[in-house]
């Protein structure tokens, strides 16, 4: 079961390592490239902050966001700001969504997201620990998968493997960790079973599409190529 709690105060936790790793930045280092494509770390600080009203949005019954369109706006209109301007907008839209997680709510009904996806409301606050981990690790100022918190490296596993359940076009696969841990997903596409095997921060790494995979034993065939989360 869900502890919306505990996970509000994780997101608070990660989200001051972030702002204080951010703050050591100047503006230069805020327009320089990412390590997702296409993104300078304006794009992804901007994108932190929007995503927290976002979700904002969702705990209190509105749409995440107004369009596709509108989402993807906001954060090009917000990604070449100054630093100070970023990390106080980070700030901010932080402590709204733990003002609105604070909130007395029904947090055994079914939300919506992006794109039709629903999902219980006391999964909200674990899905912004998911944005501020791991895009902390895209920013590329020294926070890397290793350092993630290994309660949430073991539940961002289960979370991919859970998602990645019966997809189509993903074999049935088991997922394996050196001291270990063991899951399972695929199986909605022909082949396997197949294992795949390594450091707990290399597995999430490949299933959240941040490592090709090649630093993971795989048996039984080819690792398989999983869709973009």
């Amino acid at each position: 079961m869900m502890d919306h709690v505990r996970d509000l105060a994780s997101v608070r936790e990660a989200t001051e390592r972030l702002l204080t790793a951010a703050a050591a930045l100047d503006d230069a280092a805020v327009t320089e490239p990412s390590r997702l494509p296409g993104w300078t770390r304006g794009h992804v600080l901007a994108h932190l902050a929007r995503n927290a009203d976002a979700l904002v949005n969702v705990l209190q019954g509105r749409p995440m966001y107004a369009s596709a369109e509108t989402r993807d706006a906001d954060i090009e209109r917000d990604a070449p700001r100054p630093l100070d301007v970023q990390l106080a907008d980070l700030r901010d839209s932080a402590a709204r969504f733990q003002e609105a997680g604070a909130a007395p709510t029904d947090w055994s009904r079914t939300v919506e997201l992006r794109n039709g996806v629903t999902d219980s409301a006391a999964r909200v606050p674990f899905r912004r620990w998911i944005e501020v981990e791991l895009h902390h690790v895209d920013l590329g100022i020294g926070y890397e998968l290793e350092d993630l918190p290994a309660e949430f490296v073991e539940r961002e596993i289960d979370f991919l493997a859970e998602r990645f359940g019966r997809h189509k076009d993903v074999p049935s696969t088991g997922l394996r960790t050196d001291d270990g841990r063991i899951w399972t997903t695929g199986g909605g596409a022909e082949g396997g079973p197949i294992a795949v095997e390594g450091r707990a921060a290399d597995l999430l790494g490949w299933l959240a599409g941040r490592r090709d995979g090649s630093g993971l034993a795989v048996r039984g065939g080819p690792l398989p190529s999983l869709p973009p989360v």
